[in-house]
């Protein structure tokens, strides 16, 4: 923090005390390790914060996001860029939600050490009761259309989606 604002590193540890106790009785409280800190809900209303969070993982997914799924899991691993060209808008929320959701989840992509790729995660596969991921209904016919496609007209290494909104995964 001190490189990023430019300030004394000991200008940063007095603030993060100060806040520190500042946060004391409203909640929230700051946990440090090395050089890494971090705000977290106080001990004593984790629970009442667990029940907010469990409310909005047993919500139904949005449209949004299982358009996002489905992308994952016929596409992946795909990258984030990719997966936006697809859908043509920001996902960046949406594919927050479903790491968190566990349904998921981000591996480092080998040909780029700096970003990552989604693939779908043994939940996903367990909550469907599908062994693997072929499974899907028409996966291996979709997954050559779209291959083909791409051979034919790469975007910047996304498919186009106008073929995938016509088909029904």
């Amino acid at each position: 923090m001190a490189k990023i604002l430019s300030i004394p590193a000991e200008e940063v540890k007095t603030s993060v005390a100060e806040l520190s106790l500042e946060y004391q009785d409203r909640g929230l409280k700051i946990v440090q390790k090395d050089d890494e800190i971090q705000m977290v809900t106080a001990p004593e209303n984790a629970e009442i914060v667990g029940q907010f969070v469990k409310d909005d993982f047993e919500q139904e997914l949005s449209r949004a996001a299982l358009e996002t799924l489905s992308i994952v899991a016929y596409r992946g691993p795909i990258s984030h860029p990719a997966i936006e060209e697809i859908r043509g808008v920001n996902s960046s929320f949406t594919l927050r939600n479903l790491l968190l959701r566990g349904l998921v989840e981000r591996i480092e992509n080998p040909k780029d050490k700096r970003s990552y790729l989604y693939k779908i995660s043994f939940d996903f596969l367990k909550r469907l009761g599908l062994e693997k991921i072929e499974n899907l209904p028409n996966y291996e016919s979709l997954n050559k259309k779209l291959d083909a496609q791409s051979a034919a007209a790469p975007l910047s290494g996304a498919p186009e989606a106008t073929p995938v909104a016509n088909e029904t995964p």
